[in-house]
């Protein structure tokens, strides 16, 4: 008999669509392979539903804030019942941008230098930190988001009219721009999955060119990289998986640039759409989508 799947998506971040749409891929794959699904959202509901359905595994597809930061985990592990993804801890730290970078830069993993701005300081200041610790052009983004929502590439000229929409956050990153190549590589348990490079038309990967069809973002795999430098990519990505003490799938995101991979971040819920990277990575490997979320499922089991 087929297990019971829980499916939870949705949720009140702004990748909600994008949640929605990685819910109902997986639970589509499941029913079609015979499990009995339910999906819901994290809502007062949960843990009721929780309760009467009785799921073998809850398949969180929950992205962004309150879904991949440790809360929802939280909430998860009182169930006793095994959940997809990484735990608490590592997922918190995996969506705080900066807390994040201080692990890869203790472990000697290259990350772009950056600088934390808390809207305090007068813009005479930050021209001038900016010009002293990192140099124009720059990305500014916020600490916990993901899918690249609110990310900008700024010069002096744009750089706060472009802050001044992130006001709601209460400290933001401001990061030196790497030029370069954008490759993504994927791990699943304690395997190296696979890698696959993006070339976007737009002026970097950003939330249009992830989930926007008319975007046109070319994908490529497998990517054009020495034996030896994918390795390098591929092990990196397994050190920072393990450092922060992931499970399940991650995603990390690489700038390849004058010879050297710089990790910009991590994904602990890596989305599972028609447009995502992993399925494609997996596909590419001769995983099809059913295996791929089985894969990830049977991850979950096996947490300690």
């Amino acid at each position: 008999m087929k297990k019971k799947i829980l499916v939870i998506s949705g949720g009140i971040s702004k990748e909600r669509a994008i949640s929605i749409d990685t819910g109902k891929q997986v639970a589509k794959e499941l029913k079609k392979n015979n499990y009995s699904v339910k999906i819901t959202e994290p809502d007062f509901k949960l843990l009721n539903i929780i309760k009467s359905f009785k799921p073998n595994f809850i398949f969180n597809a929950l992205h962004g804030q309150f879904g991949e930061d440790g809360y929802i985990q939280t909430i998860l592990e009182t169930t006793g019942i095994p959940y997809t993804h990484s735990g608490v801890i590592p997922s918190a730290i995996a969506m705080d941008k900066e807390l994040s970078k201080r692990i890869f830069i203790k472990n000697k993993i290259l990350t772009p230098k950056y600088i934390l701005y808390s809207f305090n300081k007068s813009k005479s200041y930050l021209i001038k930190l900016i010009e002293k610790r990192l140099k124009f052009p720059v990305v500014v983004k916020p600490i916990n988001e993901g899918s690249s929502v609110n990310v900008f590439i700024c010069t002096k000229k744009n750089i706060f009219k472009n802050i001044q929409l992130l006001t709601n956050y209460k400290n933001i990153i401001i990061e030196e721009f790497i030029p370069g190549r954008e490759i993504q590589a994927a791990i699943i348990g304690s395997k190296k999955l696979g890698a696959i490079e993006l070339q976007p038309k737009r002026k970097f990967y950003d939330y249009q060119a992830k989930y926007n069809t008319k975007a046109k973002t070319k994908h490529i795999i497998p990517v054009n990289l020495s034996r030896t430098n994918f390795d390098k990519i591929m092990n990196i990505a397994l050190k920072a998986h393990k450092l922060i003490g992931c499970r399940g799938v991650t995603r990390s995101d690489f700038k390849y640039y004058k010879g050297k991979f710089y990790l910009l971040e991590i994904n602990t819920q890596p989305g599972m759409t028609s447009l995502s990277l992993v399925p494609e990575i997996a596909a590419y490997k001769g995983i099809n989508f059913i295996k791929l979320i089985e894969l990830i499922l049977n991850d979950a089991k096996s947490k300690k």
